[in-house]
């Protein structure tokens, strides 16, 4: 059975390029094809990055331009690749959803504005984030292209509540983690409720230690399936799981984090933590789906 892919969707931005430069690191890092995609509903590309490289106005820039400047970027980070293209004209989302039932992985790119204003990922990464049916990395426009063996040194992956739920996250991460040979840090946040704290001088600690214990404990349940080759790093942290993952993802080569499905809902709801951290990583962030 041959290998699925890795898909990277491109649209001639300086991030998109660095996406292909990233997802090219990928698929020679798990030994498949690259795939690269540019939806469009227009024939033509508006925009300065890819226009400059080429020595021509926006104006005369082709979508199979676009393609084809990816191609050769990622032939020239990883010569033995081997490179496919493909041009849709038609919205992006709905196109790299579509390509996500035939990819072993999905990689995006943002332009990723700072400050609150701008806070925004950007429409098309957040929707494919949130509706792909494979895992879907998200590169935010601030950090550099490498994904080969040890950039950083370490994958940082948030544990959630429900060992079987988040089965597919693990996997996802531990693989990951070994296919660069660096550490698996396990995250998983907790918090004590305000109600449940005391002014008494001898229980004050007490309710947050039993919220500490249990987040200890179903982090060692949690793990009971890592593999022996990679390295884990368990770690509990008080505070919202939005906000301890985020400040985990400084120095990180990539953040694994869950997207789960609802019940009468298209596709995958992202929720409260995934959305957050799509949004403040520092490095970038893999959304895996949890099975339906």
């Amino acid at each position: 059975m041959m290998e699925l892919p890795v898909v990277v969707g491109v649209d001639g931005s300086e991030p998109s390029l660095r996406a292909a430069d990233w997802a090219a690191d990928e698929a020679a890092l798990r030994g498949v094809s690259l795939h690269v995609v540019y939806a469009c509903r227009w024939d033509r590309y508006e925009g300065a990055a890819l226009a400059q490289d080429l020595g021509r106005p926006s104006a005369e820039v082709l979508p199979q331009d676009v393609v084809a400047g990816a191609a050769r970027r990622a032939h020239a980070r990883q010569p033995e690749l081997k490179v496919t293209t493909d041009v849709a004209f038609e919205e992006p989302e709905y196109t790299l959803v579509h390509e996500s039932r035939n990819a072993s992985v999905l990689v995006v790119g943002t332009r990723g504005r700072s400050g609150v204003a701008e806070a925004l990922l950007g429409s098309v990464s957040l929707t494919v984030a949130a509706h792909a049916h494979c895992p879907v990395i998200v590169l935010r426009g601030n950090h550099d292209t490498k994904a080969s063996h040890g950039t950083r040194g370490r994958v940082v992956m948030g544990v959630g509540e429900d060992p079987e739920e988040t089965a597919a996250v693990r996997r996802f991460a531990y693989e990951e983690a070994r296919r660069r040979g660096v550490a698996l840090d396990a995250v998983r946040s907790w918090r004590c409720p305000a109600h449940e704290s005391t002014d008494h001088p001898l229980l004050a600690e007490a309710p947050a230690r039993l919220h500490e214990e249990s987040a200890e404990k179903a982090l060692t349940e949690a793990l009971r399936d890592a593999p022996p080759d990679v390295e884990i790093r368990p770690r509990t942290v008080e505070g919202h799981a939005r906000r301890v993952l985020a400040d985990a993802s400084h120095g990180a080569d990539l953040l694994v984090v869950g997207a789960k499905r609802r019940r009468g809902h298209l596709g995958l709801q992202l929720g409260r933590v995934a959305h957050a951290v799509l949004h403040q990583s520092t490095c970038p962030v893999a959304v895996v789906p949890h099975p339906a």
